[in-house]
């Protein structure tokens, strides 16, 4: 998620912005959901629609990023 008004962000603990990750997977310091890297390349995949993709489109991008974040390293 492209993550560019400070509501897009995720919020740390103590409510502040946090830099990481955005407001649908991080909230008050935690997590939103209990999520392998794969369920979340797919649920991502499947909101290919609402990102403007083709699902194939989606499922690249997916693969690429989500590996990548911190959550997963």
């Amino acid at each position: 998620m492209p993550m560019v008004k400070d509501e897009d962000f995720g919020t740390n603990a103590d409510g502040g912005k946090n830099e990481e990750y955005c407001r649908y997977c991080f909230q008050n310091g935690q997590f939103t959901a209990d999520i392998t890297k794969e369920q979340m390349i797919e649920r991502l995949a499947g909101m290919s629609d609402k990102m403007g993709m083709t699902r194939e489109e989606a499922e690249k991008m997916a693969e690429k990023v989500i590996p990548a974040l911190k959550r997963w390293q």
